[in-house]
């Protein structure tokens, strides 16, 4: 027990002496700090980058369900046409804003679009009502049913993505990883939302 507890206080002693010399010696206080200064700027970018792939990532499924809703619409129209010969105009309106949805390049764009194209297709959906074989009609249910569940997922993916470009914007804003974001050009994204004007300008009516 008494070489154990020499050994002990050997190895302490030891440590302690080291550990006077480094910080008596400025130059390897300096390489220290430097050292621990590359590590936090290394983990902060790494972590910037991995937050704005999250949100890459987080549009992905975004587009992915935009592109399914597109591409059921063209099938919706000519379904509808079959039924009604009187609905020129909304269906006009309804292919307009597909084509709206599909040319948009930026998140508010594409939400603006898509909010637009929900106008649309619930003015569809209502005058449907007034064609009984058109309601009937078993292609009609399914893209009916289709769109519907599409935009739910476009609403729970808008959610996902939302809440990954905040935390992203967060991180860019605040102290001290704002150093590094504006150092490495790291800029902020955009939320998947129509502003508030937009949103008045959604509403379809015929």
């Amino acid at each position: 027990m008494l070489k154990i507890s020499k050994l002990l206080e050997w190895g302490w002693t030891k440590s302690l002496l080291w550990f006077s010399i480094y910080l008596m010696d400025p130059m390897l206080l300096g390489a220290g700090v430097i050292g621990v200064v590359l590590l936090w700027v290394l983990f902060t970018y790494n972590g910037l980058v991995v937050a704005r792939n999250r949100v890459k990532e987080a549009f992905s499924h975004i587009d992915v369900q935009l592109k399914r809703r597109s591409s059921l619409i063209p099938n919706l129209i000519e379904t509808v046409k079959g039924y009604t010969k009187h609905e020129k105009e909304v269906l006009e309106e309804v292919t307009k804003a597909r084509t709206s949805l599909m040319s948009a390049t930026h998140p508010a764009e594409q939400a603006k679009a898509n909010d637009t194209l929900s106008g649309a297709l619930k003015t569809l959906f209502a005058v449907a009502e007034a064609y009984p074989d058109l309601k009937a009609s078993t292609n009609f249910k399914e893209l009916q049913d289709e769109l519907s569940d599409t935009e739910t997922k476009v609403a729970a993916s808008r959610q996902f993505y939302n809440t990954n470009v905040l935390d992203y914007n967060n991180s860019l804003e605040t102290f001290p990883s704002a150093l590094i974001a504006g150092t490495f050009g790291f800029n902020k994204e955009e939320f998947f939302q129509a502003s508030d004007q937009e949103r008045k300008d959604v509403e379809v009516k015929f």
